[in-house]
């Protein structure tokens, strides 16, 4: 019997590609304009400030998105001025994707659903607390949530089974009475089940879902409780 059900956050309970899709243009438009960088040497230097970023840090972890740490090494690896570009960066992409994001169908309604017939109610997710809370109480969410755990707290990155364990032991149940829930087959999916926990692929495209038939997913999240009650 499920007693806590947990969900991912990027690609699940919003779309990151679309919310990410303009403030990575902004970004690239305040290259162009204060830098004098334009957009395919931007998106050259933000991919080599990523692959420094991974190198220093030797495992994956929270920090690994942390945007105003990789727009740091960017600027110190073009010479350009960290004040104010560092911070001005970081405030231009986040405030434009917060702006963007919009909840997945059936999850505003679903998750007050949840608490009301007894579930706990948790995150599980890659980044740092700031921002993935953040988001949370921009798309209305964060007050229905009993827990969150973030790749920050615990060092580790999905599909790494300490995340899922810490999620468990937050919970207060057992792996085996945890859903997981997320969009990543690989990070979420076998991450969840390694661990010991159910597991739902949260693919909205049917004819995706329609390819991984041996996969147990949803397109929505209006009749999760009913999906719950067959576990």
């Amino acid at each position: 019997m499920v007693q806590a059900v947990i969900f991912d956050v990027d690609n699940t309970l919003y779309s990151y590609d679309r919310a990410h899709a303009p403030a990575f243009a902004r970004l690239k438009e305040y290259a162009a304009r204060e830098l004098g960088i334009g957009p395919e040497r931007f998106e050259q230097l933000h991919g080599q400030a990523d692959r420094i970023l991974r190198a220093r840090l030797g495992q994956p972890c929270g920090a690994l998105h942390n945007r105003l740490l990789r727009y740091q090494i960017l600027l110190e690896e073009v010479g350009a001025p960290l004040e104010p570009h560092a911070l001005a960066m970081t405030r231009l992409y986040w405030d434009t994707l917060l702006g963007a994001m919009e909840p997945s169908p059936g999850i505003a309604d679903c998750l007050p659903r949840l608490k009301a017939a007894g579930y706990r109610v948790g995150i599980g997710t890659d980044m740092t607390v700031d921002y993935q809370m953040e988001k949370l109480s921009r798309l209305g969410l964060l007050r229905w949530v009993d827990f969150v755990v973030t790749s920050e707290e615990v060092l580790a990155e999905k599909p790494d089974a300490k995340l899922f364990l810490c999620c468990a032991q937050k919970a207060k149940a057992s792996p085996a009475h945890c859903l997981y829930i997320g969009d990543n087959l690989k990070k979420d999916i076998e991450g969840a089940h390694a661990a010991g926990m159910h597991a739902l692929w949260y693919q909205p495209d049917a004819r995706r879902a329609a390819e991984k038939p041996d996969i147990a997913s949803i397109q929505t999240f209006a009749g999760l409780e009913r999906r719950l009650s067959e576990m």
